[in-house]
């Protein structure tokens, strides 16, 4: 039973379901779920719940995947720094947590290209940065929060393409999860040692930057009331902990800040859904929230 419990901690359960969240608001800012005039729900007679079963799979397998192996890549520094974590405590050996990411991995691209290869090339995109991320890019102060807000950008294009031809029109959106994983992976890095309020300041710049963005499309859109319903909790969420981080930036407060962002994520995707007018799957990305705050009392969220 330890074993197992170790297998899921490397898997950050609470983290799987914001990568469901990114995926849901991504259909939907595709249009998937717009009814159509055959009274079908959305994409004309193709529209059926296997393809959202796919991709919700895909994100799944491609974001345990990328923790896990950065928990491999992380195996030494975690001795020294996080040594009750599976592979330093010694609960799962490196070479099966090799493995077990693999495994994930494959289950994540296998499971896109069932769909369509456009899907399936945004999920080998996703893996390939969650290599290079953990291999290489996670010390670079610049480029590792870029790339792993890449990976989260990637992700809501893969809810995208559940029609492809919408990527064309939307690719652009993949930016604003890139600012904001970005701001995150900044803050992340003072959660041990403690971090500047300098770059605090400068993640609450980049948060708001985000606030705005999808604000912006909630207006041309006619959605400003519902998206605020969002919004606003998103917001409570990610500045009342960074900003007591600003007074005190120890790791322990950094540490929440940052989980409270990660777990963020599911409003800000709700808010998504409901700034292009698909309030009811708003409602039900919500719905994720509490399972994951759920989740993040029994498994780290970093």
């Amino acid at each position: 039973m330890n074993r197992l419990i170790g297998y899921l901690r490397l898997m950050r359960p609470a983290n799987v379901v914001t990568a469901v969240a990114d995926v849901l608001a991504g259909i939907a800012v595709a249009g998937y779920f717009i009814p159509s005039t055959t009274g079908s729900f959305g994409w004309g007679e193709q529209t059926q719940i296997l393809p959202i079963l796919l991709l919700c799979i895909s994100t799944i397998g491609l974001y345990s995947g990328g923790v896990i192996l950065n928990d491999v890549f992380d195996a030494e520094l975690d001795a020294k720094e996080r040594p009750e974590r599976p592979i330093p405590s010694g609960l799962v050996s490196k070479k099966a947590a090799t493995i077990f990411g693999g495994i994930f991995f494959f289950i994540g691209i296998f499971s896109a290209g069932l769909y369509n290869p456009s899907s399936q090339y945004l999920a080998a995109a996703i893996m390939f940065c969650c290599l290079v991320y953990n291999k290489f890019l996670k010390h670079s102060s610049i480029f590792g929060p870029i790339n792993m807000g890449l990976c989260r950008g990637l992700n809501l294009l893969l809810g995208i393409s559940i029609i492809p031809a919408e990527i064309q029109n939307w690719w652009f959106l993949a930016i604003i999860p890139i600012i904001y994983i970005g701001a995150i992976t900044m803050i992340s890095r003072g959660e041990v040692h403690g971090g500047s309020k300098k770059t605090l300041f400068f993640a609450a710049i980049l948060y708001a930057v985000v606030t705005a963005c999808i604000l912006y499309f909630a207006a041309i859109n006619k959605n400003i009331a519902t998206t605020l319903a969002f919004i606003v909790p998103f917001n409570l969420m990610i500045f009342t902990p960074l900003f007591i981080a600003m007074q005190d930036p120890s790791g322990p407060r950094i540490g929440k800040a940052v989980k409270s962002g990660v777990i963020a994520l599911i409003l800000m995707n709700a808010a998504w859904a409901s700034a292009f007018g698909m309030l009811h799957i708003a409602i039900f990305i919500v719905i994720l929230l509490p399972v994951s705050i759920l989740l993040s009392k029994a498994f780290a969220v970093t």
